[in-house]
């Protein structure tokens, strides 16, 4: 197949929550003023992402993975998922708070909804001062517990609250209650799903329809892990110019890059797609005689075909994830 890095449109989507940086520090393109999340790289039925660069331009993630196959994601990758893409990359801005909410386990939301579960992680970008995000229970809780917090409203009493700045790092498991605060810029790397339960919204109104938003209570109730963390905040060391490991998973591996120099990457021995995630600065990717520029907030998708190419830049730090 044809290798080189590939750039997508953005898939922007509109949210009550959301704000303008993507469009004002990222570029994206679109007239709105609420746009909460650029969907980066998705094989989401519906929202399937579609090339914007080279020779493959115009084509779709869909008609990659169904013409290259194993080329195209790794041998383990197609033979695992088929033509399904296993990740969902996106960039969100929360101007105000998500909803508090769950995800179902790959189990659960196969036998309600035929789809993956949504287990995920997330890495904070920029942080507003004083800005939190609702990470799990600040205590063991049972479900009768919960579900009286929930009549009461004294939800947010018995959840986790954490004051965040860049780099902070969160992997959010299937059944851990969530919330993404206000002021914060979050890069997502998730499975391909778009399965939530919204547990609380704040009593928000929703402009197009003049009501507030749905809740999925009685889905959430079987859905949520209700045992407390030591620890929620994602440890990790990193060293300059080489890969360190952020979060790894069974349904993704992430790798931190802090940059500011010439680095070789060799991924002959990884089977498997690459993708990077440039969260702060700007850096080149030298590959077959041609330089593909990324800049905060961009995304490419390297090929399992990729072997060698160089990375270079006086300053930035990049998402390098794979399966």
């Amino acid at each position: 197949m044809k290798v080189y890095p590939l750039k997508f449109n953005p898939i922007l989507k509109e949210r009550i929550w959301g704000g303008e940086k993507l469009i004002k520090i990222f570029k994206k393109n679109s007239n709105k003023t609420n746009i909460g999340e650029s969907w980066e790289i998705s094989d989401v039925k519906g929202d399937v992402s579609v090339v914007a660069n080279g020779e493959l331009k115009g084509k779709s993630l869909k008609d990659l993975i169904t013409i290259y196959k194993a080329d195209f994601v790794g041998h383990r990758v197609y033979k695992q998922f088929g033509n399904n893409f296993p990740i969902l990359i996106k960039y969100i801005d929360a101007k105000t708070p998500l909803s508090i909410q769950v995800h179902p386990s790959d189990e659960l939301a196969k036998k309600r909804h035929n789809s993956f579960g949504k287990n995920e992680m997330w890495y904070v970008m920029d942080a507003d001062n004083n800005s939190e995000l609702i990470v799990g229970f600040n205590k063991n809780v049972s479900k009768e517990e919960y579900q009286e917090s929930l009549e009461k409203g004294t939800l947010l009493d018995i959840l986790n609250a954490e004051k965040v700045k860049t780099g902070d790092t969160f992997y959010i498991p299937t059944g851990r209650v969530h919330a993404i605060g206000a002021g914060t810029m979050i890069a997502e790397i998730q499975q391909t799903s778009d399965i939530t339960y919204r547990i609380y919204d704040y009593d928000r109104i929703d402009i197009k329809t003049g009501k507030q938003r749905e809740l999925h209570t009685e889905l959430a109730i079987d859905a949520i892990n209700y045992s407390v963390s030591e620890q929620y905040k994602t440890d990790y060391k990193t060293l300059k110019n080489q890969s360190s490991s952020l979060v790894h998973s069974p349904y993704f591996k992430t790798n931190i890059i802090q940059i500011n120099n010439t680095i070789k990457k060799d991924y002959s021995q990884l089977d498997s797609f690459v993708i990077y995630m440039c969260v702060e600065g700007m850096f080149e990717i030298y590959h077959n005689q041609k330089t593909t520029i990324l800049y905060k907030g961009e995304t490419v998708l390297l090929p399992a075909t990729t072997k060698t190419l160089e990375l270079n830049t006086k300053q930035a730090t990049i998402l390098e994830v794979y399966f």
